[in-house]
């Protein structure tokens, strides 16, 4: 979700830029969530990510994800997300707005998910791309169309997960460096918090994806 996905979303960053060679360097660390960043080349804001461990299973943590309508429970910031175009059972498309503090203009985003799963080390990916001109733009709102984020799934033991989130984007418009800071760690580190939260809820403990070996 995307989310900055994560701005989230995540909510929103990933862009399609290359990365710069510098080594990720620890921003912040809270909880078991560390997160991350580095400067990427051709461009002005940095890459994110976000590595921690989550007690659940690979069925139970990709159906959070692919619960878009619930995702403004634990995705930072997030106004509305709805789905637009459900193509198969892992892949979808989805539209969210994210609510940004006065007096920047919200952004929104569209996002394209596809869930793929390693058959022989169980490892999933969550590729998350987000798409500039599937839907017209809003009047007031500012469209995210450079946004690219990622999902590792690996399991590790029964009933637990190492998760790695990576994110980079461009929001658009006039973005001040206030605003760029507080979605590149209070973003990504509110949302897994919130995240790990959400996979506790009774209504993921039974889940069982038909694509998703456990």
């Amino acid at each position: 979700m995307n989310k900055l996905l994560l701005t989230l979303t995540c909510i929103i960053f990933f862009a399609g830029t290359t990365y710069a060679q510098e080594n990720w360097k620890l921003k912040t660390e809270d909880e078991g969530i560390k997160v991350y960043t580095r400067a990427v080349s051709n461009s002005n804001f940095k890459a994110v990510k976000v590595n921690c461990q989550v007690s659940a299973n690979a069925s139970q943590f990709v159906a959070v994800i692919m619960d878009i309508k619930n995702s403004v429970t634990w995705a930072y910031h997030t106004k509305s997300a709805t789905v637009l175009k459900q193509v198969s059972p892992s892949e979808l498309y989805y539209y969210s707005e994210v609510q940004v503090p006065w007096p920047v203009h919200n952004r929104d985003f569209i996002c394209h998910i596809m869930v793929k799963q390693n058959p022989q080390t169980k490892v999933v990916t969550i590729d998350a791309p987000c798409l500039g001109d599937y839907i017209p733009e809003k009047d007031g709102i500012v469209r995210v169309k450079q946004s690219v984020g990622k999902w590792i799934i690996t399991p590790i033991g029964k009933d637990k997960l190492d998760i790695e989130y990576t994110l980079a984007l461009d929001p658009g418009g006039d973005v001040p460096a206030w605003l760029i800071n507080l979605f590149a760690a209070e973003g990504p580190m509110q949302t897994f918090k919130k995240l790990k939260t959400q996979l506790q809820n009774p209504a993921y403990q039974r889940i069982e994806l038909p694509y998703i070996v456990n």
